[in-house]
């Protein structure tokens, strides 16, 4: 095992709940394990400036940045993008600041999909796509084997406490190897709804 990825990501089930905040431009999602225990917290970043430049310019082309901190705060990995006239190129960094994934947004009518590539090589890791209506999304490895799903599928007893549309779960393949390149794909996989969002 790969001792520096962060204990976040050594998990396989993830369970998104977004935290509706109707007084605030930033969206903020809570992030539970299998047991329904929270594990972390996913915040978008925005400052003053930007809050002004949402009222005037159009948010797809503005940057953002996510960040996934455990529940004691601790700084999992950040997501961001700078300012784009087009596809999104997207950076997912370690919580010391290392580039771990590189992110690329493909366009096709709502079928979103996204490559992730290894910031080193350049190789493409993993492949995330779907409907985003249905929010049924697949992830696949360089192999184009699948390797988990994005869904709004709730299993065992967090079926009854989550029950409302704006949650999701991310299921990564158990026997998938623990490395910076599982980072790259579930600090993506988790901000999906998030990234979505701001490049509509």
């Amino acid at each position: 095992m790969n001792k520096q990825i962060p204990p976040f990501f050594l998990s396989d089930e993830y369970f998104i709940d977004e935290k509706v905040n109707f007084l605030k431009f930033a969206n903020e999602y809570k992030v539970y394990n299998d047991q329904g225990t929270q594990i972390g917290i996913i915040k978008q970043r925005i400052s003053g400036w930007h809050k002004v430049l949402t009222l005037l310019v159009d948010k797809r082309m503005m940057p953002f940045k996510l960040e996934i901190t455990d529940t004691n705060d601790q700084l999992q990995a950040t997501i961001t993008r700078g300012w784009t006239f087009w596809m999104s190129k997207i950076i997912v960094t370690d919580p010391l600041g290392v580039e771990v994934g590189i992110i690329k947004q493909k366009f096709k009518l709502f079928k979103p999909t996204f490559t992730i590539s290894s910031p080193s090589s350049g190789e493409e890791i993993a492949k995330i796509s779907g409907d985003w209506k249905a929010w049924n999304f697949t992830i696949t490895n360089n192999a184009g084997a699948e390797m988990g799903k994005i869904s709004k599928k709730w299993a065992g007893a967090l079926k009854e406490v989550f029950t409302t549309a704006d949650k999701y779960n991310v299921s990564i393949d158990p026997s998938y190897a623990e490395s910076n390149q599982k980072v790259a794909i579930v600090a993506t996989a988790i901000t999906i709804d998030m990234v979505l969002k701001e490049s509509k």
